[in-house]
């Protein structure tokens, strides 16, 4: 019989208390081991990912598998850094003031479907490196994936320190009954409100890495030659299923007509006459999700594709005009192909239009013109911000990756990771010294204002 999620999570708790997660010689092996496993496997996962996304390997291995690596080299080779004691400036001469940099207990890692590896592993390994217990709970929408995770993980890592548990909605509901000392969550907002709402209970601290819609600026300045290429790059990996992705374009009208015309060139040199049949584009992770795109098709007019089949999980790479921004498609984030433009006067109307809505994951600028930039820059508010080209803020370990607002809280990547899940715990030691001692007796009563006088000095 199954152990119960009480147990697993007792078991992972008992063994961060009896200290064996802490020694960095042990978060070093796991690391090492971890990287083993990616190594060992690679085909594996490749396998797996293109079984639940039909993702090219090209895309599979870049940001997924070698991201996580690379990742995981990044770990190791700043570890003894960052748990370094830091000693800092204090208050009162004679005292010691340090940081120690403390794992804050037993943490829960819940991945997301679209990059099902590296969304559940890149936080994880971070929070191994932090001196953690890890449960690590991969998305079942990408089961392929989250099977492979389940399998490896535990030949390379202490399965009672970092155990993999796996189940749908009914099991992550009891899981998230449990207590954890933090919580770190990938995926939508409806979800990240009810696991906001879980962990308000036991007051657990989380990271929301949520979404939203990113929306792409592009003015009468831009090099449309490179810019669409960027664009529909950053809008077609993944088949659109990236939290990232270009959501929606905000052009002027003059614009958007060889805009157009060169998306229809750029897809018809990548993908062909056909793009169902090319082998780089990934598919729609599941029936529901194309039914869900299908609908959006029809609150505009498509210009560039527009064709779906449910079976095969697919939907045409879609340029679509006449986007009014009250309809359903400007409202929810798109995570699919489908690339809608609507128009505006210049930076200044597009960033109005930008802030009467959520606050993005992500914005993208196009443009030469210094000025608007910087107006993008300082007027929006945003996860993070990415100037001619799309996605890349995110894959630069030295920036941290995170939302605001409803695209979420918290950040990671890089030694951020790090810092997100390790508590930096302010110490002070004070000696029993007679001169510092009488010092510091101006603050017992009775006061005075001469006692004022010393203390305020």
């Amino acid at each position: 019989m199954a152990p119960s999620y009480s147990e697993i999570v007792g078991t992972a708790r008992r063994a961060y208390a009896e200290g064996r997660t802490r020694p960095v010689e042990f978060r070093r092996k796991q690391l090492q081991q971890y990287k083993k496993m990616l190594e060992d496997h690679r085909d594996e996962f490749l396998k797996a990912l293109a079984e639940d996304l039909n993702k090219p390997k090209l895309e599979a291995v870049i940001f997924e598998v070698d991201f996580a690596m690379k990742d995981a080299d990044y770990l190791l080779a700043n570890l003894d850094k960052w748990v370094k004691t830091e000693e800092v400036p204090s208050v009162v001469p004679g005292d010691k003031s340090l940081i120690l940099r403390e794992p804050y207990g037993v943490c829960l890692v819940m991945g997301a479907w679209n990059y099902p590896l590296q969304l559940a592993l890149i936080p994880a390994a971070g929070a191994i490196a932090a001196g953690n217990a890890v449960v690590i709970k991969p998305s079942e929408v990408s089961p392929a994936t989250a099977a492979a995770i389940a399998k490896y993980l535990p030949q390379y890592l202490d399965k009672e320190c970092f155990p993999v548990v796996l189940g749908g909605v009914p099991e992550t509901t009891e899981l998230l009954k449990e207590r954890f000392d933090y919580i770190f969550y990938t995926g939508s907002t409806g979800v990240g409100k009810i696991v906001q709402s879980a962990a308000s209970k036991h007051l657990t601290p989380t990271t929301l890495e949520l979404g939203g819609k990113s929306p792409c600026y592009v003015d009468n300045s831009a090099d449309l030659d490179i810019a669409v290429r960027r664009i529909l790059w950053g809008k077609m990996f993944n088949l659109g299923q990236t939290c990232i992705a270009p959501d929606y374009i905000l052009c002027p009208s003059a614009v958007q007509s060889a805009f157009v015309d060169k998306c229809k060139a750029v897809l018809k040199e990548w993908y062909g006459n056909e793009a169902k049949k090319s082998s780089d584009l990934s598919r729609i992770v599941a029936e529901r999700h194309v039914d869900r795109l299908a609908n959006y098709l029809k609150d505009g007019t498509p210009v560039i594709g527009g064709k779906y089949d449910k079976t095969a999980k697919w939907v045409e790479p879609t340029v679509l005009v006449d986007v009014k921004a009250d309809s359903r498609i400007m409202q929810e984030e798109i995570f699919g192909p489908i690339l809608p433009i609507l128009n505006v006067a210049g930076a200044d109307d597009a960033i109005t239009f930008i802030n009467k809505r959520e606050k993005p994951l992500a914005l993208y600028v196009f443009s030469k013109n210094k000025g608007d930039i910087n107006k993008f820059l300082e007027g929006v508010s945003c996860g993070g911000l990415t100037v001619n080209d799309t996605l890349h803020h995110a894959a630069n370990h030295n920036l941290p990756f995170g939302g605001v607002g409803y695209s979420g809280m918290g950040a990671y990547h890089g030694d951020y990771t790090f810092k997100t899940f390790t508590h930096y715990k302010p110490v002070l030691i004070r000696e029993y010294e007679a001169a510092q001692e009488k010092m510091l007796s101006a603050r017992y009563p009775p006061y005075s204002d001469e006692k004022l006088k010393v203390l305020t000095a």
